[in-house]
């Protein structure tokens, strides 16, 4: 039988901010209650009202201005920094645990957004004026599996909660990394890299007629409630494989904030 040894024998979850499943159940709701809601045929007016202004209100530049910060939540660049500064990390600690909130965060990421995609099956509001060339009053509802899958992938948005998940994943990897070079980081610091990106990433989305008002608020919904499931994770207490000898230390995580 394999040995494994944790840090501690009494494993226990990080705090978070509010404190308590019951926010989570909130953020959960919340999701299907939006869900239930645009599948009722609800909520359309509002994200028909929002991409027409956003449409009425596009000049070039500020497209162009708004495609390149909308680059902030591209997922696939996201994961590769978050994995990177792992490895980094984890050489310089001569420890795996660095490895950990990559690894966990892709799959939280890959078995929640993309199946949430593919099952509610959505149109984004562009898909009225490029392929599949959708009337606009096809492009809002739900479950069009009739399309082919690339057409429909716009609830939630994948931007906006690959985007609070990695940053979070980020800013929890940079404080040990800044430490091992003798700094700190400022906990403002950390809150700025948390909040600005995602909220960027959000505007610029819906702005950009990318997605629906409601796909990026479910996106906010799912990537906040991934946030605090990865925040509770005891990184440092994790049982690890015995045969990894030194490599279990632990890193020493800042409180997360």
């Amino acid at each position: 039988m394999r040995q494994t040894s944790g840090v501690r024998g009494d494993l226990r979850l990080r705090p978070v901010r509010p404190a308590g499943w019951w926010f989570d159940g909130l953020l959960l709701a919340a999701l299907v209650a939006i869900t239930v809601a645009l599948a009722s045929g609800h909520l359309f007016g509002l994200d028909r009202a929002v991409a027409d202004w956003s449409d009425e209100h596009r000049p070039t530049a500020a497209r162009w201005v708004a495609m390149t910060l909308n680059l902030l939540g591209q997922g696939t660049p996201l994961t590769l920094l978050a994995a990177g500064l792992g490895v980094l990390l984890a050489l310089r600690l001569r420890s795996v645990r660095p490895l950990l909130p990559p690894v966990i965060g892709f799959v939280l990421t890959f078995f929640t957004i993309g199946p949430l995609k593919v099952w509610t099956a959505r149109p984004a509001p562009s898909a009225s004026v490029k392929e599949p060339f959708l009337s606009p009053e096809q492009t809002l509802p739900l479950f069009q599996h009739d399309l082919p899958v690339r057409f429909a992938q716009s609830y939630p948005s994948g931007h906006v909660a690959n985007a609070i998940v990695w940053y979070g994943v980020l800013a929890l990897l940079l404080a040990p990394l800044v430490r091992t070079l003798g700094r700190t980081v400022p906990p403002r610091l950390v809150t700025v890299i948390r909040v600005v990106p995602p909220a960027v990433v959000f505007c610029t989305t819906v702005y950009l007629g990318w997605h629906w008002l409601t796909d990026s608020i479910a996106g906010l919904l799912l990537g906040l409630l991934l946030d605090r499931l990865l925040r509770r994770v005891p990184w440092d207490d994790l049982p690890l494989p015995r045969r990894l000898g030194d490599w279990r230390r632990p890193v020493g995580w800042s409180a997360p904030r």
